[in-house]
């Protein structure tokens, strides 16, 4: 993390200490929850529309802060170690651009419209064995997470692996400011945020503000399987960095590199690709998708000089973020998949396709919940979904959710009726569950993070380890 005294704070925030006598005062680290002060830390209270953390700093020194930022038009500081600057959001962003420029990392940044959280464990799983990496917590990939997971990162850093998130065009743009990648990965183009954007070709555009804020030579990997992406490079407002070098990966054999073998097994998949044709690496995780990924991961370790040797050890040692197609066993023998951190149709289909491809002596059951903010053709994906879904692959099918109604609709057509249940009400959902669910079952959870479909999971996880 960083650590630094408070007149160096200052000076690379743009701020002014209003104490002298603080000026030699030791940081240790940046917080801007007050819930969350330790000592010797810098609070930063952030504005927003509902909250004002400096309405927290007096307190936040009193708790043992260091010292805290303030905005100037926020009315008189407290005593100690104050610092005053115009934009206490600003000022942190600065804050972690300039310790970025101190430490000096490789950056490699990753966005795209699904797999880049995952992605982003891959790499880390391969660049770790040869180097000091640091990468982004959770889902810290915003104007605000992104300079606090800067922030936090080691002096001695080699290699920062950063998510970058969006909602919005010139939102990329502003976190490839502030930390200019060496390398850009971008994952796909899905239908996330079409409610804010409009259209898959204006995310690709949003998504491409990443290769725009490459360094001078710097890498582009990104899907080649995605026709958007290209087109918009061809596009005359596409600004490419100078000399800037791309990578293509995908399932066509037209990319850079393509899988030329893969086999599902109980282990997750193993394949091989173009690139590295004499070796089959195995990946803890199930679906081809995730072989896509891995794909992107490794033109990184290639470029950073891994051996296939210490690309396999990181496959082997991979750890994952939380409800990602996460596998549960449970001691009976049930199987779980939780992947309900998020969803879009484009990873909705995915996680279709793993459970589909799966082996199992008892059923196979899809829980699915609704997909947010698709925009005004949100019926028209859930829709396609429930037809999607192949009633000669699996058992059961439960939705959740107002939106998924049209899955269940969809889905009946070829299932039946019997086959197919629609909850708006949880509980209900997860005692009809328990009911058609036996020990050898295998079940996935799939649906966006506002359907906390994980709760479900739990409740169905809870009974069997009772059995």
């Amino acid at each position: 993390m960083i650590t630094s005294t408070l007149k160096n704070i200052a000076a690379m925030c743009g701020g002014q200490l209003l104490a002298p006598a603080a000026a030699d005062i030791e940081v240790a680290g940046v917080v801007t929850d007050s819930r969350k002060i330790v000592p010797a830390c810098l609070f930063v209270p952030l504005v927003g529309e509902k909250f004002d953390g400096h309405d927290y700093g007096a307190a936040s020194l009193a708790a043992g802060a260091a010292g805290t930022l303030w905005q100037r038009d926020r009315g008189p500081a407290p005593e100690g170690g104050v610092i005053l600057v115009e934009d206490t959001l600003i000022a942190l962003q600065k804050l972690s651009a300039s310790y970025l420029d101190i430490v000096k990392p490789q950056v490699v940044a990753i966005t795209g419209s699904n797999g880049k959280t995952t992605t982003k464990d891959i790499v880390t799983a391969l660049l770790e064995s040869q180097y000091k990496v640091h990468k982004t917590q959770g889902n810290f990939n915003n104007h605000i997470g992104l300079p606090l997971t800067i922030l936090s990162m080691a002096s001695d850093t080699e290699v920062a692996i950063l998510e970058m998130g969006m909602s919005g065009r010139g939102e990329i743009a502003l976190l490839a400011s502030l930390a200019p990648p060496d390398i850009a990965i971008i994952t796909n183009i899905g239908e996330s945020h079409l409610l804010q954007l409009g259209s898959r070709k204006e995310i690709a555009r949003a998504k491409l503000e990443i290769a725009e804020g490459l360094k001078p030579g710097g890498l582009l990997v990104y899907n080649g399987d995605e026709p958007l992406l290209a087109e918009v490079m061809g596009e005359p407002g596409f600004q490419a960095p100078q000399e800037m070098r791309t990578f293509r990966f995908g399932l066509a054999a037209d990319n850079d590199d393509y899988p030329t073998g893969m086999m599902a097994h109980s282990a997750g998949m193993s394949f091989t690709s173009h690139l590295h044709a004499e070796r089959a690496f195995t990946l803890p995780l199930p679906g081809r998708h995730n072989v896509v990924n891995a794909l992107a991961a490794l033109a990184v370790a290639r470029h950073f000089g891994i051996t296939e040797e210490h690309i396999e050890q990181g496959l082997g040692g991979l750890r994952l973020t939380g409800m990602r197609i996460e596998v549960i066993s449970v001691p009976c023998g049930l199987t779980l998949l939780n992947d309900a951190y998020n969803a879009s149709p484009t990873s909705m289909r995915a996680a279709i396709d793993v459970i589909q491809a799966m082996k199992s002596s008892g059923s196979k059951i899809a829980v699915l919940g609704d997909m947010l903010e698709l925009g005004p053709e949100e019926e028209r994906y859930h829709r396609e979904i429930g037809s999607y879904l192949n009633a000669e692959e699996l058992d059961f099918v439960f939705t959740f959710g107002p939106l998924s109604t049209h899955i269940a609709e969809a889905a009946t057509k070829t299932f039946g009726p019997d086959r197919v249940f629609a909850f708006t009400d949880k509980a209900s959902l997860t005692e009809l569950l328990i009911a058609k669910s036996t020990p050898k079952d295998i079940v996935l959870f799939k649906g966006s993070r506002g359907m906390r479909l994980e709760e479900v999971l739990g409740s169905l996880n809870a009974h069997y380890q009772q059995t």
